[in-house]
C-alpha cells in the first residue's frame, strides 16, 4: 500500500538525461554531483561520511534500508550526502542491533531520497559519461525550471568543501594520559579514523580546516594527521601550507584520501578530477613494498598524477589501484611522511589495511 502512495520523482542530469523514480518520504528538490557506491553494506556510514558532502549517492546494491540503522554506526554528526538514489527501499527492517528504520533516519535529517530507479542503467550511464551534476526532485512537471537551477550549481572541479564539514572548534579524542599526542587537521574527518588512532594509545587534538601549522605545533604533538574530506584538494591552500611546513621539519605525517592529495600537492605533484571516481568497499590495491594485495574501502573523485609522482626524486609510489593503475599510496624517501588514497579504517569495508595505523604509530615512536 505504501508503494502506491509514493509520489513520482525524477533524476535530471546536467546533460539533459532523465531517469524516473518515486520519492521515498519527503518531497522536494536536491542538487549535487551524482556518483555511485558499489558497497553491499554500510549505507549508514556512507551517508554520514563527510567525504560525500555535496553528492547525490546512487547505491548499486538492490536493497537499501533492510537492516535499519544503529546510532553507533555513523561517521559524523549528520547525513552528508545531498540525496539518495536507490532501486528498492526497505521500509521494514530486521536486525537485532537496529535502533530504528532508515526511513525515520532520513526524515530526521531531512534528506530527499528516490527509489524505484533503474540504478543499473543509471550507473552504466555514469560509467560511460562520467560523474556530473544532477538534480533529484518531485517536481516532475517542472523540468525546464529544474534545468535552469541545475545550470547554476558549481562543478565539483575546483570546489572547496572542507570548510563545510570541518569542526568549528578544536576538540580532543582519547585518553589525555596516552603516551602519544597526534594533531589532526579536520578537512572532513571520519569518526572511525579517530577511534583507530585512539585505540593505539594516542591522544588526538582535532583542529579546524583553517588552522595553521603554528596552531597545531603549539600543542606540541608527536605526530600529525591530514584527514579525508570532500571536494577538490587544489583550493586547500592553507592545508597545503601546513603539510609543507610539517614536511620541512621532517615530523611524522600521515594522510588519508584528501589528506593524501594535499601531501602530493605540497610536493608539487598535481591532482586531477577522475572520470567517475572510486567508491565502494571491494577495491583491489597492490602494496608494492610487500607484494601483497589488499581489498579496500574507497571514496574519492580526485587522484594524484602518477607520471609526476614517478618523476619526483623524493617520492615513492607504495600502492597502486589494480583496476586502473592510479596512485593509491605515497611515501617520501627522506622524510617521515606517507599517505594512502583509500580508507584503512574502512567503516564500511574490510580491515586489510589497518596496519597503516600501526605503521604511523611506529613512525611516531621512532621519532620521539
Amino acid at each position: 500500500m505504501k508503494y502506491q502512495k509514493l509520489k513520482k520523482a525524477l533524476i535530471l542530469l546536467e546533460d539533459g538525461t532523465i531517469f524516473h523514480g518515486k520519492a521515498v518520504g519527503k518531497e522536494g528538490t536536491a542538487f549535487g554531483e551524482v556518483c555511485f557506491n558499489t558497497g553491499m553494506t554500510g549505507y549508514q556510514e556512507i551517508f554520514t561520511d563527510p567525504s560525500y558532502y555535496g553528492q547525490l549517492m546512487v547505491t548499486t546494491n538492490a536493497h537499501i534500508g533492510n537492516y535499519g540503522v544503529n546510532d553507533e554506526e555513523v561517521e559524523s554528526d549528520s547525513i552528508k550526502i545531498s540525496g539518495l538514489i536507490c532501486r528498492n527501499f526497505s521500509y521494514d527492517f530486521s536486525r537485532v542491533k537496529a535502533d530504528g528504520s532508515l526511513e525515520d533516519f532520513l526524515n530526521k535529517h531531512n534528506l530527499l531520497a528516490i527509489s524505484d530507479v533503474d540504478t543499473r542503467a543509471l550507473v552504466t550511464y555514469i560509467r560511460e559519461n562520467g560523474a556530473m551534476n544532477a538534480v533529484i526532485s518531485t517536481e516532475v512537471d517542472n523540468v525546464e525550471g529544474l534545468k535552469e537551477q541545475l545550470a547554476k550549481v558549481p562543478s565539483m572541479n575546483g570546489l572547496e568543501l572542507a570548510s563545510k564539514v570541518s569542526t568549528k572548534e578544536a576538540y580532543y579524542v582519547g585518553d589525555e594520559n596516552a603516551p602519544i599526542k597526534i594533531a589532526a587537521l579536520d578537512i572532513g574527518i571520519k569518526k572511525n579514523i579517530l577511534c583507530n588512532l585512539a585505540t593505539r594509545g594516542s591522544y588526538i587534538k582535532v583542529f579546524p580546516f583553517d588552522s595553521t601549522f603554528k596552531d597545531m605545533s603549539d600543542w606540541n604533538p608527536d605526530g600529525y594527521f591530514l584527514s579525508n574530506g570532500p571536494g577538490d584538494p587544489e583550493p586547500l591552500k592553507g592545508a597545503i601550507e601546513v603539510a609543507k611546513q610539517i614536511i620541512d621539519k621532517n615530523l611524522p605525517l600521515f594522510g588519508i584520501c584528501l589528506g593524501h592529495q594535499v601531501i602530493a600537492l605540497a610536493n608539487g605533484i598535481s591532482t586531477y578530477k577522475m572520470h567517475h571516481g572510486h567508491r565502494g568497499i571491494n577495491h583491489p590495491i597492490m602494496n608494492l613494498d610487500t607484494g601483497k594485495g589488499e581489498i579496500t574501502s574507497q571514496n574519492h573523485g580526485f587522484a594524484v598524477n602518477r607520471e609526476e609522482a614517478e618523476a619526483h626524486p623524493d617520492l615513492e609510489i607504495t600502492h597502486v589501484h589494480l583496476n586502473d593503475n592510479t596512485v593509491a599510496g605515497l611515501k617520501m624517501k627522506s622524510k617521515n611522511v606517507f599517505s594512502v588514497q583509500y580508507h584503512p579504517e574502512a567503516s564500511p569495508g574490510p580491515n586489510d589495511s589497518t596496519y597503516l595505523f600501526d605503521q604511523f604509530i611506529e613512525n611516531i615512536k621512532s621519532n620521539k
